[in-house]
């Protein structure tokens, strides 16, 4: 008897553990998604099923008859985190709030559930990294109980579901998606199942409660968010909250918003009391001086809508090895590298070749938009010719190969936030706009001109003279 010719539903599929994209052979890179590793072999090939129509859950309406008054944002108590939400938490949206470990993403949480608590208004905070009671400590330590924070620990999504219908919050904290699994999925807690069975039955809950949730989420090494790539698609919300350990400066960054803006950032500080919103941050950024001092350079970046006054600093020494070091902190290297290239050639700066240089930012804040490249080259040349450059200057645009000076957007408003902050001149590319009281501006279109607001040295008497221009007065 001949053997029965394999069908099509003997065939194996295989489904991208990341996005869900499905192909009938095996690859070792999703095509979709582009991530190595992640087709894994499901079974054979799903049966065709057709689906009839049903009942609807609402007549359809005309769009101008709809009504937003349920869905109107609630305030956190928090405004910086309003700022990025975009007024607030909407009724029935899940948000998912990603971060490194220890950056503060719990601590910034708790704050959040004790503020938005109230009498009409109950919060259920859930743990299922650490005890109830150390959640409590930590809760004491940074004024954050109240009377209607509801706080229980679990790691089993049918009793987070029993907590809901139990405690009935307004808003739900889950802290972290990855720790809590489902009886009924197979696999461990952080599992690609398990994560998507988690964040689908809190979703559901939330939109037919009308309940506001909130989702920790953990990041990989590549700082993207661990588990499935379909759990950002699925959420209304994805904020990241980024920050370097070592500062005390905390930057929230919304990447999808369905009810606002991805332009705004919040701006927190972390301390041994908790953590506290920064309405205006750029205190953190600067170094208060008597006088200026050589290599060092401000600028005026944006982040998002805000502006926000950073510092660079940069140093040079004489190298001890044969190739010398290339060191930042703050700033793209790639970026600082083409700007030392552009000094030499375009600027005549040929001793910084052979000398070992350094360049970084100060409190912590990263400078990658190019509009902070005119300040980096005018702190490496700085620290070059050991000549400081001139007290309460700002230096914004960016830098060409061919050494001319761009135009940025916001120049406006960088000035303005400049000017308020008591900054008196600027280099700026051509046509800035309107100008603030009291700004004194120089346009510069190449790196030349501005280079020559530097004082510069005598050939004859070795002397330091002023540049051949200043900012104009």
């Amino acid at each position: 008897m001949a053997a029965r010719k394999p069908s099509a539903k003997d065939r194996p599929t295989y489904r991208c553990s990341e996005c869900g994209w499905q192909t009938a052979k095996w690859l070792g890179r999703c095509p979709e998604c582009h991530a190595w590793g992640t087709v894994e072999e499901t079974g054979g090939a799903p049966a065709v099923r057709t689906t009839t129509p049903g009942r609807v859950s609402a007549s359809a309406l005309p769009i101008g008859e709809v009504d937003t008054t349920r869905v109107a944002a609630r305030g956190t108590g928090v405004p910086e985190l309003d700022r990025v939400l975009g007024g607030g938490l909407v009724p029935g949206a899940v948000v998912l709030v990603a971060g490194e470990p220890g950056v503060g993403k719990s601590t910034l949480l708790l704050d959040v559930a004790a503020k938005a608590s109230g009498a009409s208004h109950r919060t259920l905070y859930i743990t299922g990294e650490e005890s109830a009671g150390q959640v409590r400590l930590r809760a004491d330590r940074i004024g954050a109980v109240g009377d209607h924070l509801y706080l229980a620990a679990e790691t089993d999504l049918s009793a987070v579901l029993a907590h809901l219908d139990e405690v009935r919050p307004g808003l739900l904290v889950l802290d972290s998606v990855q720790t809590v699994a489902s009886p009924e999925i197979d696999g461990a807690a952080g599992g690609v199942a398990q994560v998507r069975e988690v964040a689908a039955a809190l979703i559901r809950a939330s939109k037919e409660r009308g309940m506001s949730t909130l989702l920790v989420g953990h990041v990989t090494k590549d700082g993207s968010i661990a588990g499935p790539r379909l759990l950002e698609h699925l959420v209304d919300v994805v904020l990241h909250f980024e920050g370097d350990r070592h500062a005390r400066l905390r930057l929230v960054r919304g990447v999808k918003n369905r009810y606002g803006t991805t332009d705004e950032v919040g701006c927190f500080e972390l301390h041994d009391e908790g953590i506290t919103g920064l309405a205006d941050p750029s205190g953190l950024f600067l170094t208060r001086r008597s006088e200026p001092v050589p290599g060092t350079c401000l600028t005026v970046t944006l982040e998002g809508r805000r502006p926000l006054v950073a510092e660079v600093q940069a140093l040079t020494v004489d190298s001890q090895i044969p190739s010398p070091r290339r060191t930042t902190s703050g700033l793209e290297t790639s970026r600082v590298s083409m700007i030392l290239a552009v000094l030499e050639q375009r600027g005549r700066i040929s001793a910084l070749g052979k000398r070992d240089i350094y360049s970084a930012t100060v409190g912590g804040v990263k400078l990658s938009e190019p509009a902070a490249d005119l300040s980096v080259a005018l702190a490496l040349a700085s620290a070059a010719s050991d000549t400081p450059l001139p007290k309460n200057l700002v230096a914004i645009g960016e830098v060409g190969l061919a050494g001319e000076v761009r135009r940025v957007t916001g120049v406006q408003r960088r000035l303005a936030e400049a000017a308020r902050l008591g900054f008196t001149h600027a280099l700026v590319p051509a046509d800035p706009g309107k100008v603030p009281d009291g700004m004194r501006v120089r346009e510069v279109a190449d790196i030349g001109e501005a280079l020559a607001v530097l004082p510069v040295r005598s050939r004859a008497t070795g002397e330091l003279r002023e540049g051949a221009a200043a900012p104009a007065q």
